[in-house]
């Protein structure tokens, strides 16, 4: 009989992923990870006294012991409250001094999810691992899931492809509806638990409050792109990105903005006015630190700039140092620090960081 590790988050994929295991007749391992702690955190500031919330982790351990007990599968816990600290939060801040939009959930699941995680699971005996992301490995190559609104292949694909190669997604093939009716009939406790959302593992917060504790909050000027008219205040720059719309807070301007540059030297917010402002599209970019999951080296293919997006035809010209140049017919809010996934029809082609972006 075959060892699979799976990640328990306490949600109600991976509990019907452990399910659907332990029917297939794996000898099925839970594995909890711990990956924050308000209080040790803080402490690394210097701060211990940061008043913040406590992430709700207690609870979702919880619910995954249950789950675990209901199957009859062991769960043990994990602690990498350090290494999540080190390469997913600490990033999470640089990208964001820099003005940039930084994705935490793909570096989670490349420094934590499917490195860490699997060190651990090998300690336990694993022939393989096994998490509730809706992706599929086909060939050895991953690729999208069946179910396109929940396919979360764009969050993996930072991850080294070796890492895949004893890797199993009993989701894959469902579809969301599916693995609720499946946890509904086997009266798992997280069948109608809401699917989590915010950053990786620090959970649901308000974000302008939950940054104020580690950046400082530098309030400065929204500027008309098109006119050089200061429209209003932002926040900090930090709080928008590329494209963003909601929370400008320009008054009783009934005219759709959108976030369309950062000046960070004047601290300056620009926005642009209208849907089809040329300030929000771009041609060509820039994207680097590539990480390759197929040897072929496609020059035409798709690629996503942003989870869910529809995907967009692009040229791709390989350069040095594992950059690409992209370029497309045109795209809106392509955001610097954002990443980018390459797509051959279903298969993931590979990922990188959006370096640069040319109109």
């Amino acid at each position: 009989m075959k060892t699979v590790v799976i990640g328990m988050s306490g949600g109600v994929d991976s509990s019907v992923a452990a399910l659907l295991l332990k029917n297939k007749g794996y000898n099925v391992i839970g594995l909890f990870m711990r990956n924050w702690d308000s209080t040790i955190n803080n402490d690394y500031l210097g701060n211990p006294d940061i008043n913040n919330d406590i992430c709700p982790q207690e609870v979702d351990y919880n619910d995954a012991k249950e789950v675990c007990n209901k199957l009859n599968i062991p769960l043990y816990r994990v602690d990498f409250v350090k290494e999540y600290w080190d390469f997913v939060f600490t990033y999470f801040l640089d990208e964001l001094k820099q003005g940039r939009t930084p994705n935490p959930d793909v570096m989670c699941n490349k420094y934590i999810k499917f490195d860490l995680f699997i060190k651990e699971a090998e300690k336990l005996g694993a022939d393989y691992i096994a998490t509730g992301h809706y992706a599929r490995i086909i060939d050895g190559k991953l690729s999208r899931a069946v179910d396109n609104n929940k396919d979360q292949s764009y969050f993996l694909a930072y991850v080294d492809k070796d890492k895949f190669k004893n890797v199993i997604f009993p989701l894959g093939e469902l579809t969301k509806p599916e693995v609720r009716k499946i946890a509904i009939e086997n009266n798992l406790v997280t069948a109608k638990k809401k699917d989590s959302t915010g950053i990786c593992f620090i959970g649901e917060r308000n974000f302008t409050k939950f940054l104020e504790n580690y950046l400082p909050n530098i309030p400065g000027k929204i500027v008309n792109i098109d006119t050089n008219e200061v429209m209003g205040e932002h926040i900090g720059l930090m709080y928008y990105t590329l494209g963003q719309r909601k929370g400008l807070n320009l008054g009783g301007n009934k005219e759709k903005h959108y976030v369309a540059k950062k000046d960070l030297e004047n601290n300056i917010l620009y926005v642009a006015t209208g849907d089809e402002n040329e300030y929000l599209y771009s041609k060509c970019a820039i994207i680097e630190n590539f990480n390759y999951l197929i040897d072929d080296r496609y020059e035409e293919c798709t690629c996503k700039f942003r989870y869910r997006q529809k995907d967009i035809n692009c040229k791709v010209k390989y350069l040095d140092n594992n950059m690409i140049e992209l370029t497309y017919e045109g795209a809106k809010a392509v955001t610097p620090g954002q990443f980018c996934v390459l797509y051959k029809e279903d298969t993931a082609i590979g990922g990188g960081i959006i370096k640069e972006v040319f109109k």
